[in-house]
């Protein structure tokens, strides 16, 4: 109810009707899953969807930047979240990566694109502005795809978002340089400046002290006496006063929010603090999208088509090369290089913020910064394709085989299939009773970890026949199917029953729907993987209520056998069901 509040409240300062929200949240909900379902990511579908809606396609909204500039509140509650998961010794841990390949990347990026500009024979100040925009990365682009790839909490991820914190600090002194080179710039004293990086300081300093000493006293209060929209209140309230303090004193509202995070990354309150920021992050940054899908001017690419034809494929090669060109420099390997070239090849918006101060001092003209803003729109309009195109054209990383050896002519009793949390209790009892056994595993960092606690574990698919063989499947005595892949487990099954069939073959599976695709494939013997603890649980917790334990096996034992007689009857003619009997398979249930 929140989130839609608002999202008619973001509708409502954009000057639209309660019609027009209705057509904007359509759009939105039409769009993405049908880009998703695609596999062209939610960020194209909300850029499609903000141009259809946009001033070029129905025309229900004619001032875009207005809806872009309530939704840049989205990128701040993004940022306040991601600083949430960053606790201060987590950070400082970067500090290298932020200010070493961060500053690296930007410094080296500015002088190569402004060079875009002077080769067309713009002046230096334009040139710079220019390419000093472009360097600055869309933080809700990259920062939303690498969400979507789950790499967030990755070493690559932490690399790339240590990249787009140091280009948030560098809108400072960017947007400093733009009032230096304006006509009449450099007449602004030494001292003028120093007073406003003193006041920056300050505001950092001042947001530092406020999270330190008062921010967990009041949650603690509020959570006592306040209910639960106070707290919300509460937490939106010390977000954005967060980002107008950072604001006023000249820098990025979403570095404040980054830095509220940090600061609410060690308190009791920020799950809580999450859970209530969420909603309104999610619909305000897709609001952006939103709002930079209706940005693009169709009337200015049209008539200075030549002109983007070359800047946008211009900046964003070089920028590439450059990014590749820092992250091999900074003993990246060359798959994590190209990814993060391709991702961060974009413009963002702060170029937006930056260009406009541009214009309003007299260094780029209202047409230049259409165009230039056209460009970096267009840009992050290419950035989801481009990393489809990544994506495809990318071969499957091939694991290295450095100290493994592949599994030929074995002979155990017992072959092992996988060497999993499954795999590694059930092969205890079996070593301890004296009975050899060959585990085979495709992973060759679980077989070099293996290694060091004296298991030797030999590399091999065993979801392919001729693996089989040369693990000697033809003449163990039992087979057992762990692999962490449940169409693995079952391909595996049907391979051994159908050129094994003397060989009993146990498994592990995943689910209820997997425990009946092996039961129709013929394994002798499958449990679920939590079955057995879900069962020691729940009688667990009817021993913790005051249940007698015989009172508590019956009940388990009447469940158990319910679920045996239900699993009976869905396996495909009782086939199954005659053979777990004999068996005595409670895995079957």
């Amino acid at each position: 109810m929140a989130a839609t509040e608002a999202a008619a409240g973001a509708a409502h300062m954009a000057g639209t009707s309660i019609d027009s929200v209705v057509i904007l949240l359509a759009a939105a909900v039409i769009a993405v899953p049908l880009f998703r379902k695609l596999g062209l990511g939610s960020v194209l579908g909300y850029l499609a969807a903000g141009l259809a809606v946009g001033p070029f396609g129905l025309g229900i909204f004619h001032d875009p930047q207005s809806v872009i500039h309530v939704a840049e509140l989205g990128v701040v509650l993004f940022l306040f979240i991601i600083g949430l998961e960053m606790q201060p010794s987590r950070l400082w841990a970067m500090r290298g990566e932020i200010f070493g390949l961060g500053l690296a990347q930007v410094l080296l990026a500015v002088g190569l694109l402004t060079c875009v500009g002077l080769a067309l024979g713009f002046p230096v100040a334009s040139s710079f502005v220019s390419g000093a925009g472009f360097v600055l990365t869309s933080t809700a682009i990259v920062m939303q795809m690498l969400d979507e790839r789950n790499q967030m909490s990755l070493p690559k991820g932490r690399r790339i978002i240590s990249i787009l914190l140091l280009e948030d600090l560098a809108i400072v002194p960017l947007l400093a340089l733009v009032a230096f080179l304006a006509p009449g710039g450099g007449e602004v004293t030494l001292a003028e400046r120093f007073v406003s990086i003193a006041i920056g300081l300050g505001c950092i300093a001042a947001l530092v002290v406020a999270g330190r000493y008062l921010l967990n006293p009041m949650f603690g209060l509020l959570a006592r006496f306040g209910g639960r929209e106070v707290m919300t209140a509460a937490a939106l309230l010390v977000v954005l006063g967060a980002a107008v303090l950072m604001q006023a004193g000249g820098l990025s509202m979403a570095m404040g929010a980054f830095l509220a995070g940090v600061l609410l990354s060690e308190s009791t309150f920020r799950h809580q603090l999450e859970a209530d920021i969420e909603p309104f992050r999610g619909l305000l940054l897709g609001l952006f999208f939103l709002g930079v899908g209706m940005a693009l001017d169709l009337q200015t690419i049209v008539s200075n088509w030549a002109l983007i034809a070359i800047c946008v494929p211009a900046y964003m090669i070089l920028k590439m090369l450059l990014i590749y060109g820092v992250a091999r420099l900074w003993r990246a390997d060359h798959r994590e290089a190209l990814e993060r070239a391709v991702l961060m090849a974009q413009g963002g918006e702060f170029a937006f913020v930056l260009y406009a101060s541009a214009m309003q001092v007299g260094i780029i003209s209202t047409q230049d910064n259409a165009v230039l803003t056209a460009i970096v729109i267009v840009s992050m309009a290419l950035t989801p394709l481009m990393m489809i195109l990544h994506d495809r054209m990318t071969p499957d990383e091939i694991p290295s085989l450095d100290g493994v050896e592949a599994a030929d002519g074995l002979s155990a009793r017992v072959l092992m299939i996988g060497f999993g949390r499954m795999g590694q209790i059930i092969s205890q009892p079996l070593i301890a009773r004296g009975h050899s056994i060959s585990i085979i595993e495709k992973d060759p960092e679980t077989i070099r970890n293996a290694d060091e606690f004296g298991f030797k574990i030999w590399y091999g698919d065993g979801a392919r026949l001729d693996v089989l063989h040369a693990a000697g499947a033809a003449e163990a005595s039992l087979i057992i199917a762990v692999a962490g892949d449940k169409d693995a487990v079952t391909r595996i099954t049907q391979l051994v029953k159908h050129e094994f069939p003397l060989v009993p073959i146990m498994a592990r599976a995943f689910d209820r729907e997997h425990a009946l695709e092996l039961a129709n494939a013929g394994v002798d013997f499958q449990l679920r993987e939590t079955l057995e603890s879900a069962f020691s649980m729940g009688r667990e917790a009817l021993l913790q209520l005051g249940d007698e334990p015989e009172e508590a096996d019956e009940v388990i034992a009447g469940i158990r056998a319910r679920d045996m007689q239900r699993f009976q009857m869905e396996c495909v003619g009782g086939i199954f069901a005659g053979r777990d009997l004999i068996l005595g398979n409670r895995g079957a249930s």
